[in-house]
């Protein structure tokens, strides 16, 4: 683990969809993610280290780079993956549209707020030491393996496990946590 960060320690995030639907278990919906991920890097908002997209959560290992706090990243990526999913939901299906209704007076859909989409108060801590930082990183590849979707982290696709595995990057967004 590098020891030097512009001005944020990595972060350990963890999202997870409203009422633990399987919304991400649409592989169109995994490309959202991954989407707004690539646009982040490009932009050079976040340096990613490692994820793992399942059919209702997700784990990042992710920092905000100079001039971007934590906070901010965490509510432009939710707020635009939700308004993607409604986007999404409405062209292709509309029933799955329902379950997300907001039970507001004023709309029917979540426009500016995402938290229908995403559940409230998402998980977010610093990883201060590199003992805490590789069991986030072995906890956040582990996990498809524990569900059962695949025998070895690297065989999941929506992971950056065959990152650190091989060096494959099929999505063009990692860092490799030590710098390397």
């Amino acid at each position: 683990m590098k020891t030097m960060y512009p001005e944020h320690w990595p972060q350990f995030y963890t999202a997870t969809i409203n009422n633990w639907e399987n919304l991400l278990a649409d592989d169109l919906h995994k490309e959202i993610i991954i989407d707004s991920l690539r646009f982040l890097v490009a932009e050079k908002r976040i340096e990613l280290n490692a994820f793992v997209i399942m059919s209702n959560h997700i784990h990042l290992i992710w920092q905000a780079m100079f001039g971007f706090s934590p906070s901010g990243i965490q509510a432009s990526f939710m707020k635009y993956t939700a308004h993607q999913f409604k986007r999404s939901l409405t062209g292709n299906n509309k029933n799955a549209l329902a379950k997300h209704k907001v039970n507001k007076y004023d709309r029917e859909y979540p426009t500016g707020c995402c938290a229908q989409f995403w559940k409230r108060d998402p998980l977010s801590f610093e990883l201060i030491s590199p003992a805490v930082f590789e069991q986030k990183l072995d906890y956040t590849h582990y996990n498809p393996v524990v569900a059962g979707l695949c025998i070895n982290p690297e065989d999941y696709y929506y992971s950056s496990a065959r990152f650190y595995h091989d060096g494959t990057d099929h999505f063009g967004i990692l860092t490799h946590y030590l710098g390397s």
